[in-house]
């Protein structure tokens, strides 16, 4: 997801639907548009570039007199990283022209350019009109990226782009087989959010059970303040806890089952345990109140102003909110709490994964220059850019070497570290992005979490919205291996 931070989707019910994307601008853009679209396969194309001549400084073999149009989604890591690495594409063809533009409208802006057959040669696929990654893999809509991958990395030619990377992130562009679709740039963690002030302030410690987890928020609200707060118009926010939480408690087999769409894998214990264990946030007064009306934004600043303890969140959001944090707050993140002992895995247990998918259209006209664009941002220079610009780790593994960690950041790090090998990447949000969004997160979830749900009526909602997607033809279907 990346910062995938202006949000979309979904309702109980058609009417329910309309309401909310029309609030949201998509009424225009319904989520079966893009389906279709490239169900239908485009349109004639665009004359392709001619290859250029390959060479140690060009071993992609790019047209240095064409055109490359690289668009990128606007959202938490804003756009300033990006325009200086085309900067560096520019200076090394200094004949070829480069466009570069950003948007939170990818799918409106760019499904009609799918259609034609004319789309760009690099897209940042992201934010609340992200392009259904599943759909443009099934569809053939994708380059594969393997060329860039086996490319020589921008720093040292003897080492391979794909040596260079961070464990996880070429095994998350491939959705079945060899071929790698999907870049995803961005190192994510995802977790709980909070402010060790605050949590200093009531003198506790992050809590690592459920029972601990309830007596913080009982001190937190005593003193004014609420436990929780998520982005209550996006609620597919709160599986960035919630789905570590459930692997932890019945271990990494129960969000695989759910990934590969298998009969009955929502109605697990763990599933079941982790489920009433949110509501009772609920039942018990310690969510934000007005939360189920706010989007991420609000949400984010109401937390950063200590309404709340704490929020469900990706590691964007020390960028995102960087104009509302106060200097003294003292961020940090943490892997969800648990339930208790029984658990199958260990506190620490945490969602990380490559977040901000960047694609390279298959009818691009230069797929070359939109590789070759990617590859310099996995030079050292360019990732050390990302990162202290937008306080996030790249996908490249290194990069932090000479920079003053902020705390977020510094805490995501930790966190990492104390999660060693136990890190889970539940795959629902790349595969299926609409199960997710809109039934998962807003019809299932957001439901529940506003109180209208119980926990056993959403897991037979969701179960039922999953046994609805693993028998639906017209999708194409993914397992992990």
């Amino acid at each position: 997801m990346g910062s995938t931070s202006a949000e979309n989707h979904g309702g109980v019910g058609r009417r329910s639907l309309i309401k909310r994307s029309a609030a949201l601008g998509l009424a225009s853009v319904p989520a079966m548009s893009f389906l279709s679209a490239c169900a239908s396969g485009g349109g004639d194309g665009q004359d392709k570039a001619k290859a250029g001549k390959k060479t140690a400084k060009n071993p992609l073999g790019v047209n240095d007199t064409a055109q490359m149009e690289f668009v990128l989604f606007d959202g938490g890591f804003g756009s300033e990283y990006a325009k200086d690495a085309t900067e560096i594409y520019q200076k090394n063809f200094p004949k070829a022209k480069v466009k570069f533009t950003t948007t939170q409208k990818i799918q409106s802006t760019l499904q009609p350019r799918f259609n034609q057959g004319n789309p760009p040669d690099l897209i940042d696929n992201s934010g609340a009109e992200q392009m259904d990654m599943g759909v443009l893999v099934g569809k053939n809509q994708l380059a594969d990226l393997t060329p860039l991958l086996d490319a020589p990395s921008y720093d040292d030619p003897s080492k391979k782009v794909r040596d260079t990377l961070r464990p996880g992130i070429v095994e998350m562009g491939q959705f079945d087989g060899k071929p790698v679709w999907i870049f995803y740039y961005a190192y994510t963690v995802y977790g709980v959010w909070y402010s060790q002030k605050a949590l200093d302030a009531l003198d506790e410690k992050y809590p690592e059970t459920w029972d601990e987890m309830i007596k913080v928020c009982t001190k937190a609200k005593a003193k004014g303040m609420a436990g929780w707060t998520y982005a209550g118009k996006y609620p597919y926010y709160l599986p960035f806890s919630l789905y570590p939480m459930i692997g932890k408690v019945g271990g990494r087999e129960v969000l695989d089952a759910i990934d590969n769409l298998e009969p009955n894998a929502w109605k697990h214990p763990a599933v079941k345990a982790c489920f009433e264990a949110y509501y009772e946030l609920y039942k018990k007064g310690f969510i934000l109140k007005g939360t189920p009306g706010l989007d991420h934004i609000q949400s984010q600043t109401a937390w950063a102003k200590g309404n709340a303890l704490f929020i469900p969140n990706g590691s964007w959001v020390e960028n995102e909110s960087a104009n509302v944090i106060p200097k003294d707050f003292d961020l940090a993140v943490s892997a969800p709490t648990g339930l208790d002992s029984s658990d199958k895995m260990p506190f620490g247990t945490i969602w990380a994964s490559g977040g901000e998918p960047f694609i390279v259209p298959a009818k691009a006209a230069n797929t070359e220059g939109g590789m070759e664009q990617l590859r310099i941002m996995l030079s050292e220079a360019s990732s050390k850019n990302f990162t202290a610009k937008v306080k996030s780790l790249t996908a490249y593994n290194g990069g932090t070497t000479g920079i003053d960690l902020t705390p977020g950041l510094k805490s995501g790090v930790a966190a990492l570290e104390k999660a060693g090998t136990n890190v889970v990447n539940p795959r629902m949000q790349d595969w299926y992005v609409q199960l997710q969004k809109e039934k998962i997160g807003v019809s299932g979830l957001g439901e529940m979490m506003a109180g209208r749900a119980t926990p056993a009526e959403t897991i037979k909602k969701i179960q039922g919205f999953a046994d609805e997607a693993a028998k639906d033809t017209s999708i194409k279907h993914y397992k992990h291996q």
